[in-house]
């Protein structure tokens, strides 16, 4: 599995917000939502997403864009509109007067917009929680990303689109479950072009000491890695993989293990199954106390107080 694999393994939606949005311009929305992710695709006419630091990002049929907390950005059917509903944390709707408007603009499942028969169709998903390990996927993207539908190629955007409507018993599952697809096939799409805006981590899919290097400790975690054992697995001098490791994925890769087994260890606390003694196990920790040590030293809490205040 690769470095990008690895990060969108991570990514799960947990009751996700997804809503299929329907306006006749002039419109308008101003999002400080707050969501660590969330993906827009535009289903039929031509939208624009605006990020406060950034360029306009232009959305036609089949055109998705993907923007990440916690940057602001505004969403319009032109350029030149200036927002007239701001969309805030939990997604409360309201007009610039702060009045709600969630009823009036709300048109049966999942639907909502200035008009149900509006001539701008577009979807909405966003991730209102993502896990520790998925934060690093967050903490590398762009404020705002987009692909024309030239960019990439899934049937998924219309099974999605048909789907959100319905009001059947575990559809909120469905839903998240194809929002998750949704984004990989996106993120995948955006990862294998090749252009200068991508960040240096991704660079590693062409270095490949780096690459085999980050493949062994996400595989393997719990492994007794040393700076060593990974540089003859890499066929590497421990200089070249240090310097080059440290050059593109920003950290040497002690420090990247260190810090991926605690991302690994705070998701692990979430899950009620796990105790402290099997996360240890798991991400390679001789003995409980050694982590909860490791653990307090790094996190400033120990895994008992970072359990109970994360539930």
């Amino acid at each position: 599995m690769d470095a990008i694999a690895n990060l969108l393994e991570g990514t799960r939606a947990r009751g996700a917000f997804s809503l299929r949005c329907v306006m006749s311009p002039p419109w308008g929305l101003r999002i400080v939502a707050q969501s660590p992710v969330t993906l827009i695709a535009a289903v039929k006419g031509e939208l624009w997403v605006m990020p406060d630091k950034g360029d306009p990002l232009h959305i036609a049929p089949g055109g998705v864009a993907v923007t990440r907390a916690p940057d602001h950005y505004n969403v319009v059917g032109a350029i030149d509109t200036e927002p007239e509903i701001v969309i805030h944390p939990q997604q409360h709707c309201c007009d610039l007067e702060g009045n709600s408007v969630l009823e009036e603009m709300t048109h049966g499942v999942r639907t909502w917009g200035n008009d149900p028969k509006g001539e701008c169709v577009f979807i909405v998903g966003a991730y209102e929680h993502l896990s520790t390990v998925s934060d690093r996927l967050e903490k590398i993207l762009p404020p705002a990303l987009a692909l024309s539908k030239e960019d990439w190629d899934s049937p998924l955007l219309s099974i999605l689109v048909t789907e959100v409507g319905k009001d059947e018993p575990g559809q909120a599952a469905v839903l998240d479950r194809l929002l998750d697809l949704l984004l990989t096939a996106v993120l995948k799409a955006w990862a294998g072009k090749q252009d200068s805006e991508r960040p240096v981590w991704w660079q590693s899919q062409g270095d490949p000491i780096v690459e085999r290097a980050l493949q062994l400790i996400h595989k393997d975690p719990a492994y007794a890695w040393t700076l060593d054992k990974l540089a003859a697995k890499t066929n590497a001098s421990r200089a070249s993989l240090a310097r080059r490791f440290n050059d593109i994925v920003g950290e040497p890769p002690m420090t990247f293990l260190k810090n991926w087994r605690m991302a690994l260890a705070e998701d692990l606390l979430r899950r009620p199954e796990e105790t402290v003694g099997t996360v240890s196990e798991k991400i390679g920790y001789k003995s409980p106390f050694a982590f909860s040590a490791a653990f307090k030293r790094i996190k400033g809490e120990s895994p008992y107080e970072y359990r109970a205040r994360a539930r």
